[in-house]
């Protein structure tokens, strides 16, 4: 590709956004070539790739993380940066619709193909029964308008006024983590303070301390140190305290959009286009956490204290089965590192393959002559166990959009357990569109990581990513649409060569809020029970 292609007014912008220009050649080649694909080989289920716990073995895991957490090794990440915006967007778009479309609803009348309008008109049955409701009372109230009076009579207007917009709660514009999430008898809890509350009793060390770690936009930032501040407060006490980091996305991860042949998006007034890169900008502020066992789960999964037990508990098992995979990698790491011999090499490439995920093929074997105790050969063994692990929580497909875990197959004849996201799969092609359609298990984006080497050094999580896992997708800009490159997904593409552990979770593990109404399901109903 041609490197006059950027002006020098063009390279100033690269280089202030903190990158350079052959990353910003190599985004636009990615365009040019078209966008890389999974190499489906088969679905994971259990006993292939899947691991089902028995009690038995659950109790035991469980005694392995409470001694790992007295130590202060655990700490929870949460990706906190999503807008509320899809969270209502039903009501958003009702909102802006011209004339005066607030009248009541009948479900009869409403087309199938109109989603908006059902989630609208459930959100209305519902309204009662969501966290917000007396806020929202008051707050109509304290504008000289009647609630009951508005509902009766089907103008709906004032109440998503109300709701969303500055004049009244501005839900419309907040962060997800600071809208209500769960209605208790002292007082509604956002999506941010369940977090809180649920390090009490996952991360929490002998020193009663939790460490969290939240990624935010900086538009949200002010407001949700404010939050923090106040949430820290309410759910410290003598035997808990909070260290509490926050991180944005790095400008330097934003990347360069495209137009339709392939050439550089440029602004009305010449620039280049960048756009923010998608969740896998934060594998940066994963490497640079600090962490040691790092728990992930995204700001929208969290449940009120009723129903939360049972879900801490699994995640401290989670956390027992690191423990155990780290210390078998641990030791066989240093019996190689001491003596490479025959039985240390066998036994190492057969842990890889039962327990990390990673199979081997037969002629990798043959051609390095595994077993003769080369040097070579004990360094590309070391290689495959020294990296980042994450046991991840797979929970049966309920028909929730997002991606699921199978074995995918590389150039080199290996396969290894991903999670692989519906873009990464090619549409075109019957025999992957029949392994993506035969999987059972969904991704429910919650893992527990382990960040650290044998020698206790962080690792260098930008080694172990997959560069061509990438998406491109189509955006509209102010010069029309154009197309934007996503970095390699956070569980995805940015954690490809890691070592992974996929094990079942129970079915009602997974409890996100995508939309409003989502809160009225029975998981997120419970707060006074």
């Amino acid at each position: 590709m041609n490197r006059s292609l950027f002006s020098p007014a063009d390279l100033t912008q690269i280089r202030a956004k903190g990158t350079t220009e052959e990353t910003a050649l190599a985004q636009l080649e990615i365009f040019r070539r078209g966008q890389s694909f999974a190499s489906l080989s088969e679905a994971a289920r259990t006993g292939n790739g899947i691991l089902k716990l028995t009690p038995k073995l659950q109790e035991a895991l469980l005694e392995k993380y409470a001694e790992a957490c007295a130590q202060g090794r655990a700490m929870q990440f949460v990706p906190a940066s999503g807008a509320a915006t899809r969270l209502f967007k039903s009501l958003l778009a009702k909102s802006r619709r011209r004339g005066n479309p607030m009248v009541p609803i009948s479900e009869n009348a409403i087309s199938p193909a109109d989603a908006d309008e059902k989630e609208f008109s459930d959100w209305i049955r519902g309204l009662h029964r969501f966290p917000f409701h007396a806020e929202l009372k008051r707050n109509l109230a304290a504008h000289g308008k009647d609630f009951e009076d508005s509902l009766r009579s089907g103008d709906y207007r004032p109440i998503l006024e109300g709701l969303l917009g500055a004049g009244g709660l501005g839900y419309g514009k907040k962060p997800k983590a600071l809208i209500p999430f769960h209605a208790y008898p002292d007082g509604n809890r956002t999506a941010l303070e369940e977090h809180l509350a649920e390090a009490r009793k996952l991360v929490r060390d002998s020193q009663g301390i939790c460490r969290l770690h939240f990624t935010v936009s900086p538009e949200h930032r002010q407001a949700i140190e404010t939050a923090l501040r106040e949430a820290v407060r309410k759910f410290e006490s003598k035997r808990v305290r909070f260290q509490v980091e926050i991180s944005g996305q790095d400008p330097a991860t934003d990347t360069l959009a495209a137009d339709d042949n392939g050439e550089p998006a440029r602004n009305p007034d010449g620039t280049l286009v960048f756009r923010p890169g998608g969740h896998g900008a934060l594998l940066k502020n994963l490497s640079e956490c600090g962490g040691d066992i790092v728990f992930i789960k995204n700001i929208d999964n969290v449940v009120p204290d009723a129903v939360r037990a049972d879900i801490t508990s699994w995640r401290r098992t989670m956390g027992g089965l690191l423990v155990q995979i780290q210390s078998e990698i641990f030791r066989l790491l240093g019996a190689i590192r001491a003596s490479p011999d025959e039985s240390r090499l066998e036994n190492a490439v057969h842990f890889l393959e039962r327990d990390l995920g990673v199979r081997l093929p037969p002629h990798w074997k043959k051609e390095h002559r595994l077993f003769s105790g080369s040097g070579s050969m004990r360094e590309f063994v070391i290689a495959l166990l020294d990296r980042p692990v994450r046991v991840c929580a797979m929970v049966e497909n309920r028909g929730e959009p997002g991606g699921g875990p199978f074995w995918v197959r590389y150039p080199d004849g290996s396969t290894r357990l991903q999670i692989v996201e519906t873009p990464q799969i090619d549409r075109s092609n019957p025999a992957q569109m029949a392994i993506a359609n035969s999987s059972s298990y969904f991704n429910p984006t919650d893992m527990v990581c382990g960040l650290r080497d044998v020698d206790g050094m962080p690792f260098q999580l930008q080694e172990f990513r997959d560069p061509d896992a990438g998406f491109i997708t189509v955006k509209s800009g102010a010069a029309g649409d154009l197309r934007a490159l996503e970095l390699p997904g956070l569980w995805n593409g940015s954690m490809a060569f890691w070592n992974t552990i996929f094990v079942e979770a129970p079915s009602d593990y997974f409890n996100p809020v995508k939309s409003v109404n989502d809160l009225l399901r029975p998981a997120h109903l419970n707060a006074n029970t």
